[in-house]
């Protein structure tokens, strides 16, 4: 952090100065820009963040006009209900029964921005649904013991678009910051300060730009990055070919500039998933798993944050994704530890069945199921999968896991407790031979005895697989005022001048995760903070 040096430092002013433009950063500045001030927005790469790679999925509820097309009533209340469960308190009850409240007008204000949604509603429970079907249940909300606390809803609106719609999702609100309001973006451009004045009051950033007048190495450290973030998805190895190269650019060919903000500076960066030793100290069990987003997101925004008093909580927070369905035949199996117990429901969202393993010894966990269900699995991949499923699918049922003849056998060659895994077996078997209610509370109609032989494992544990990857995407950061997303020190107390949100603050989304959660809570807390610091107060 650096203090204010006079007008002559200055390259450029803005009412706002945004750090960051994926969904929580465009929503502030076109809020902003929207209520009339002049917006700044800085970008290390050429925007995005995690938004662009994701699946596009926008939680939303209350009675969105999607989900009435397809049939269903929800009401804000039962959405909070269910929210209530797996936010755990994390923000108050106000900010959440506004969350909800809005719900419906934030889903109709990115439409306006030109994000397409549809009501044509999925058949069957599913991570990611296929190009007919744009309106599902994202999160747990069939399951006990969410189902018997809020009535269920589907509140995972896909974007519409072939294939991973996250694209589409950032690319209309991109349109509508550049080319509809003219909001400057600045690209391939890195804060590595803030500026306060003499009383602690945050006025502006100091930035590195890759410098204009080296223009092969603008588009080659362009490239690179596009690059880079497509291959950390996929396969971390490759992606990390490329850090140091567009490490060394920005070190080696970008100059120093320096952007005044008369209202407040907003911070929406990201997380820290691809900062190894900030992820090692808050959040170890994880550090097998693979980041989602771009290498922008290594904690600079925190860091920024933290460089000025604020405080950070959550940040030991980490959502891990265990996607095995679809096909939906594989939530029939059981998924347990090294001892051989089952851990949870296997109809459970990926997220939160990540919960459960990074619970376990040594992060690590395995479905287990018999060659009926296998043989129902590879039937429905064609109808129930994506390209991208399709991959996982073909990688699981070719190499992708341990076989025995008997449930035994699979245990010793999979590192199973043997004993622990009968005992698993026969008591699954034996309530669904009885009619009982399932353990772990799982839908009778995904639960059928385990008995035919060879058996089969998959590794599900938190660790690093080319063909099976263990997405994560860090939910912590800065703690902020509720009312206005002003970042607030230990005390409590705002930090004149600056604001965050999204995944670069505590919000919504900072206790577990359910498919379009973080992506609503950016847009929520990314127009909150837009609207403060355009009208010049921090409320609070």
């Amino acid at each position: 952090m650096q203090s204010y040096g006079g007008p002559e430092q200055w390259d450029g002013e803005a009412d706002v100065v945004v750090v960051g433009f994926g969904a929580a950063g465009a929503s502030a500045a076109i809020e902003a820009a929207d209520l009339g001030a002049d917006v700044l927005v800085v970008e290390r790469f050429q925007g995005g963040g995690a938004t662009a790679i994701s699946g596009g999925i926008y939680y939303a509820g209350g009675g969105t006009a999607q989900q009435k097309e397809a049939g269903f009533d929800d009401t804000p209340s039962a959405m909070f209900d269910y929210l209530k469960l797996e936010t755990a308190g994390v923000v108050s009850d106000e900010l959440l029964e506004d969350f909800c409240e809005r719900s419906v007008e934030n889903l109709q204000w990115l439409e306006r921005l030109g994000v397409p949604f549809e009501g044509s509603m999925a058949p069957r429970k599913t991570s990611y649904p296929t190009n007919e079907y744009y309106l599902y249940y994202s999160g747990n909300e069939l399951a006990p013991p969410y189902k018997d606390a809020a009535t269920p809803a589907p509140r995972g609106h896909r974007t519409k678009g072939k294939g991973t719609s996250g694209k589409v999702f950032f690319s209309a609100m991109a349109k509508s910051a550049r080319k509809r309001r003219s909001i400057d973006v600045r690209c391939q451009t890195t804060v590595t300060s803030l500026i306060t004045d003499d009383a602690g009051t945050v006025i502006g950033v100091e930035c590195r730009e890759v410098d204009p007048r080296a223009r092969g190495r603008r588009v080659l450290h362009r490239v690179l990055g596009s690059l880079n973030r497509k291959w950390n998805l996929y396969y971390r190895p490759v992606g990390r070919l490329m850090d140091a190269p567009i490490r060394r650019i920005e070190d080696r060919h970008s100059v120093v500039r320096r952007y005044r903000a008369r209202n407040g500076v907003i911070l929406a960066a990201g997380g820290f998933v691809f900062n190894r030793e900030m992820l090692g100290e808050h959040a170890p069990r994880y550090l097998g798993g693979t980041g989602l987003g771009t290498i922008g997101d290594d904690g600079s925004g925190i860091r920024l944050g933290q460089s000025a008093g604020g405080a950070t909580d959550r940040m030991e927070r980490v959502s891990a994704w265990r996607f095995f369905n679809p096909p939906i035949a594989m939530t029939e199996g059981v998924l347990v530890n090294k001892e051989g117990e089952r851990i949870c429901n296997e109809l459970f969202y990926g997220a939160k069945i990540g919960e459960h393993i990074a619970d376990q010894t040594d992060v690590s966990a395995y479905l287990v199921v018999d060659s009926r269900v296998l043989a129902d699995a590879k039937r429905q991949v064609p109808e129930q999968t994506l390209w991208f499923q399709r991959l996982q699918t073909t990688y699981l049922y070719t190499v992708g896991h341990k076989k025995g003849a008997t449930a035994e056998e699979l245990a010793r060659r999979t590192g199973i407790d043997p004993a622990g895994l009968a005992r698993t077996l026969e008591r699954y078997n034996a309530d669904r031979r009885a009619g009982a209610p399932d353990a772990m509370g799982k839908d009778p109609a995904h639960v059928t005895p385990l008995v035919d032989g060879p058996f089969y494992a998959f590794d599900c544990s938190i660790r690093v697989q080319a063909g099976f990857p263990c997405p994560v995407l860090t939910l912590g950061g800065l703690t902020v005022d509720e009312r206005s997303g002003a970042v607030t020190g230990a005390d409590g107390t705002p930090i004149p001048g600056l604001y965050a949100a999204g995944r670069t603050a505590v919000g919504v989304c900072s206790e577990s995760y359910v498919s379009g959660l973080s992506i609503a809570d950016c847009v929520y807390s990314g127009r909150r903070a837009g609207a403060v610091v355009a009208r010049g107060s921090s409320l609070a």
